[in-house]
């Protein structure tokens, strides 16, 4: 979920069999060749064919794992966490509540495990359109599962107008703030801005 994706490995990997292991090395492994490339000359000068080759891996490897470039740069094992964290909380606790304890927790975890990629992933945001778009693409992902855990909260449809305004609303948000934390070169903390998105949803726009 942009500036908040990181990778789970250190969480998820204990409870991995070795074939996911594998697979999972193999991700980490492309990933980190990506972003070294890119750091060095740039993203539209990195190609599928340097990545395979830095990762020690076939380009149709690659292509297995992340359909395109942009997947790379922004694909992470975000979504299960969020979706474990949300449906950990209790009941009856106010689903603003719940999200904002969801979002310290993601942010709490990307940001000191992989600051400096959180960082490249949205500078790239902001300066690559590909990418932009891509993010948009896979945040509606994230969206449905909102979707999805706001209708079992809630009682309502997970499909009806008002759970998918509210869900694309976040999601449009939390876009817009790893935006604007990348315009501003990273200088304010993000978790104080995404409390401050999450203020804006719950009460609107105070005078």
């Amino acid at each position: 979920m942009a500036a908040t994706a990181h990778s789970s490995a250190s969480r998820a990997e204990p409870q991995l069999g070795l074939r996911e292991r594998k697979k999972q090395k193999t991700r980490i492994a492309i990933r980190d060749a990506t972003y070294r490339l890119i750091r060095e000359q740039g993203y539209d000068a990195t190609t599928v064919e340097q990545i395979a080759e830095a990762a020690e891996v076939s380009p149709s490897t690659v292509f297995r794992y992340f359909p395109t470039k942009e997947d790379i740069v922004l694909t992470d094992e975000f979504d299960p966490i969020a979706e474990q964290e949300l449906r950990a909380r209790p009941a009856d606790e106010p689903w603003m509540d719940s999200l904002r304890y969801m979002m310290r927790q993601a942010i709490g975890l990307g940001t000191s495990e992989e600051p400096e990629v959180t960082r490249l992933r949205t500078h790239l945001m902001v300066q690559v359109p590909a990418v932009r778009s891509r993010m948009m693409e896979s945040m509606s992902v994230t969206g449905r599962m909102l979707c999805r855990i706001i209708g079992e909260r809630t009682g309502k449809d997970p499909d009806g107008l008002e759970v998918r305004v509210f869900a694309m609303s976040l999601i449009g948000a939390l876009m817009e703030t790893s935006l604007y934390w990348a315009e501003g070169d990273h200088q304010e903390d993000f978790a104080d801005l995404v409390d401050r998105t999450l203020d804006v949803l719950e009460n609107g726009l105070t005078p």
